[in-house]
């Protein structure tokens, strides 16, 4: 089965993303906007409960995140990607490199954290939709004090396996 963790930002900022999402992400029906901590990675059920108790001690090591949305950016030349850019403080890529280290620590891309609404574009579309965005003033807050452990299901959509509190409980 394919697993990641992500967070989940607030219902403002989701509501944002997905409001330019369904025009631009051929995502949007499978997974609920998100900031990717560990990406897509292989477990069987029995391997999961392992995974499972390892985040729960991680999270309970790192105090809730505070996550600003200033901008949106793009990942052009690597590929035609379009996201909400998120300042990362240092917490959060504290957060990202113990999940990723507890685990193969293999990752595809550096860690950029963002929310991605817009993806699959062929170059021209995504020249046009970036550059209408690009200037658009966003400006968002949110305190992240879960990180979700997530299956994928056969239709290709996400859903949580578990969700886990960041802090001492």
């Amino acid at each position: 089965m394919k697993f990641g963790i992500v967070i989940f930002p607030a219902k403002k900022v989701q509501d944002y993303a997905n409001s330019l999402r369904r025009r631009y992400d051929p995502h949007y029906a499978l997974i609920p906007p998100h900031l990717t901590l560990k990406s897509a990675f292989e477990a069987t059920e029995e391997e999961i409960k392992e995974i499972a108790n390892k985040i729960h001690s991680i999270a309970k090591n790192f105090d809730p995140v505070n996550i600003k949305i200033t901008k949106i950016g793009s990942f052009k030349p690597v590929n035609n990607v379009i996201y909400l850019k998120v300042e990362s403080p240092e917490e959060l890529e504290n957060l990202h490199n113990e999940l990723n280290s507890a685990f193969d620590g293999n990752q595809e891309y550096n860690f950029v954290p963002h929310i991605t609404i817009g993806q699959k574009m062929s170059d021209d579309e995504h020249s046009d939709v970036y550059g209408s965005l690009r200037m658009t003033a966003v400006d968002f807050e949110d305190l992240a004090d879960r990180i979700h452990l997530l299956y994928q299901l056969d239709n290709g959509s996400w859903t949580v396996y578990e969700t886990f509190r960041l802090g001492k409980e």
